[in-house]
């Protein structure tokens, strides 16, 4: 969960705003909420849900008392110039591109959403390129304040082997390929202000063929391990360590021509040993640790000689927000990008309703290994430890992430309905208010899952123990 400040500041900050603003009291018609889990929602969670409202108050000049405006030399530099500074770096970073590029200039820039990490926009160029099929491209911009190697750089290359294992724009024909973006660019602001990555806009569209889908995984995940994808070595891990979600994803290389031991090994240390090591959970920490890794080998036993494992390109981040189709084919993107086993790409499978269709397609190029039910909790504890350290204790954050609203959605919506000044500052008020029913709904959430599957494996592996 993302701190604010001292414990002693949150309360402060929470007090003075109930104390002296009318409008907050007005907004929580739904305060008895916070209590009426009898008490189980700690003071953390409670001073989340004030510091979010508080921000919208601070950001509206609703509350005078907390307001410390950046300045610029001896004058205040209002939230709007700072806004306009950032999207002139932007700009003038496009521009410079597009002439290096014989791409012409810049023909027409248009915001396209965010998410929690980044902002997109779509960019049209006068002079632009054409794809497999003749059509001139535009361009689809992600920009950050974050530098590009830790933002975009590891993003970029993923696509870039994601391209490479998948048939890329389908030039070869192949209906069994995904559509993949062709990255154009990517790199730091001249200025130091922020990062771009560029690439192909295609024109998504929802789930159209899960058959075709789940064929076309199975294609990415038997593409074997090149130079051109990034992998001359036949390891597991990655060129770079990248990020999944806004969580730091190590992926160093193990040894050339790895197999089942190494890629154990791999997933022990850098997935679930990374991932325990930010949670802080010492009842998590002390299962894995005592009772799960020293085993763990006994869920690969039928991995071996033949069945060897051998590394696969995964997308890492694979749910339904990440699925889509384009020209006709399935497409997937927001890549968290590695090579590992197959089987991992499914660990957030109870997020992506993959139904009969789907793997009646995917397994039709792979088949069902012997032990996955086994490795199944395994490769799900890792997406559920990354949201718990992503979102907190809970559902104490956007859920918005939920509905997986990608630029398609924000483009058509804002075709009709334009952004109202303020409605980012407003959005942590409504947030508040799903979560606080997640909350009730569902109870301690993802760590609360998270130690289920833990102690699900200790129990699958006390059953092979005892055989």
């Amino acid at each position: 969960m993302r701190s604010y400040g001292s414990a002693r500041n949150k309360t402060t900050c929470g007090h003075i705003i109930i104390k002296r603003s009318r409008v907050l009291t007005s907004m929580l018609p739904y305060h008895t909420i916070l209590y009426r889990r009898r008490n189980t929602i700690d003071d953390t969670i409670t001073m989340t849900l004030f510091i979010a409202i508080a921000a919208t108050l601070l950001a509206s000049h609703q509350v005078h008392a907390f307001a410390s405006p950046l300045t610029h030399g001896n004058r205040a530099m209002p939230k709007r110039t700072l806004c306009q500074a950032a999207l002139s770096s932007l700009d003038n970073e496009l521009s410079t591109w597009a002439a290096s590029s014989n791409f012409g200039t810049i023909d027409k820039s248009v915001p396209a959403g965010s998410s929690g990490w980044a902002s997109f926009r779509k960019v049209y160029v006068t002079d632009p390129p054409t794809n497999h099929n003749g059509k001139e491209v535009s361009f689809f911009v992600k920009s950050s304040s974050r530098s590009c190697k830790d933002m975009f750089y590891g993003e970029a290359l993923g696509l870039q082997a994601m391209y490479a294992c998948s048939g890329g724009d389908g030039a070869d024909g192949d209906g069994d390929a995904l559509r993949i973006p062709k990255v154009y660019h990517y790199g730091d602001y001249s200025d130091g202000r922020g990062s771009f990555l560029i690439m192909e806009y295609l024109n998504l569209s929802g789930r159209s063929d899960d058959r075709a889908l789940g064929k076309a995984m199975a294609r990415m995940h038997l593409s074997p391990p090149t130079k051109e994808a990034g992998n001359p070595n036949s390891s597991f891990g990655f060129e770079v360590d990248n990020t999944i979600g806004g969580t730091p994803q190590p992926n160093p290389w193990t040894k050339p021509n790895s197999g089942t031991k190494e890629w154990i090994e791999f997933f022990r240390d850098h997935r679930i040993g990374h991932q325990l090591n930010l949670a802080g959970d010492s009842y998590c920490s002390n299962l894995w640790e005592q009772d799960i890794a020293p085993r763990l080998h006994l869920l690969f036993q039928d991995l071996h000689d033949e069945k060897e494992i051998r590394p696969s390109l995964l997308h890492g981040d694979l749910w339904s927000g990440n699925i889509g189709s384009a020209d006709g084919k399935p497409s997937i993107f927001d890549p968290a990008v590695y090579w590992g086993h197959h089987e991992a790409e499914w660990g957030m499978s109870w997020c992506t309703s993959f139904g009969p269709d789907f793997w009646d397609g995917y397994r039709s190029m792979i088949l069902h290994d012997d032990g996955f039910e086994m490795r199944e909790s395994l490769y799900e504890l890792y997406h559920q430890l990354n949201h718990y350290n992503l979102f907190g204790e809970g559902y104490m954050s956007s859920m918005s992430w939920c509905a997986g609203f990608g630029s398609q959605f924000w483009e058509g919506y804002r075709s009709l309905i334009p952004q109202d000044e303020g409605f980012l500052d407003r959005k942590p008020l409504y947030d508040a208010y799903h979560q606080l029913n997640h909350y009730n709904l569902f109870g301690g959430g993802y760590i609360g899952s998270a130690r289920s599957h833990l102690e699900n494996l200790k129990r699958k592996l006390d059953a092979k123990t005892s055989n």
